[in-house]
């Protein structure tokens, strides 16, 4: 099983269709069996064509390409999270090509106001792949020490609706350093769940963002805050950043991050 988590600036980017047609070839080559994206957006004035769904959501025009690259099998579960830059409606997505057995929107923040920047709504998939069924989270989180909206109270919201006893997944970007002790990443390993990249037997260095970025204002480092985290100890033969312009081009100020289960 190969899955991959990309925080991908929705509309935000500068040649955004070339970059939407670079991201699915590489949707198209590599078959991801699921894949979570963040900042996921379309504007608030398009057209609907779906009960929440606008005709420039970023997931409909990368299916679209994908149609026009001949592949077909692949479906979008979106669900928005707030209003960014004032003209979008931002949220997260589940894009897989196995059968969708169930989805959920659920809001992680104290705030259900879409005009409130810091509120956040994960998407929750159960899917079946090869005959066995796999939860799937796509989430973009707050920070640790946000007085508003503490990344602690949103993880916490998401735990509870996790069934222990079915293989888990929590893809997405955590907005919390894995070098940084004693905060968010050091939270949620304590807390049953495993990070893909530890237990992977191939790996880089995943970094997922360098320089300074929105949320990240100042930094000069590299920082690992994108994850695919699992609640259970599995094989995984391999974890490496995507999208970084080393062996495939940069479409967004992160990296994706892709692991072979």
């Amino acid at each position: 099983m190969k899955l991959l988590s990309f925080n991908v600036h929705a509309w935000q980017e500068e040649d955004q269709l070339r970059k939407i047609a670079d991201l699915a070839a590489d949707i198209a080559k590599e078959r991801y069996d699921v894949i979570a994206l963040q900042e996921v957006s379309q504007r608030i004035d398009s057209p609907l064509v779906d009960s929440n769904l606008r005709e420039d959501n970023y997931g409909l025009v990368l299916l679209k390409e994908l149609e026009r690259l001949g592949v077909t099998d692949y479906s979008l579960h979106w669900t928005q999270a707030h209003i960014g830059f004032e003209v979008y409606e931002e949220g997260v997505a589940i894009i897989t090509r196995h059968k969708v057995t169930d989805v959920q929107e659920l809001f992680t923040t104290t705030s259900r106001t879409m005009d409130f920047w810091k509120t956040r709504r994960i998407i929750r998939t159960e899917i079946k792949v090869n005959n066995e069924d796999y939860t799937f989270y796509s989430g973009h989180f707050g920070w640790w020490n946000d007085e508003e909206e503490p990344f602690k109270d949103q993880w916490e919201r998401l735990v509870e609706t996790v069934q222990p006893d079915q293989t888990t997944f929590v893809m997405g970007d955590l907005n919390n350093d894995a070098l940084v002790r004693a905060e968010g990443y050091d939270y949620v390993l304590s807390d049953g769940f495993y990070d893909t990249y530890i237990l992977a037997e191939k790996k880089d260095d995943g970094l997922t963002i360098t320089g300074e970025i929105a949320g990240w204002e100042g930094n000069k480092a590299g920082r690992r805050i994108d994850y695919i985290l699992v609640n259970k100890r599995l094989t995984v033969q391999s974890s490496f950043v995507r999208f970084d312009g080393k062996e495939t081009p940069i479409l967004s100020d992160h990296a994706g991050v892709v692991v072979e289960i």
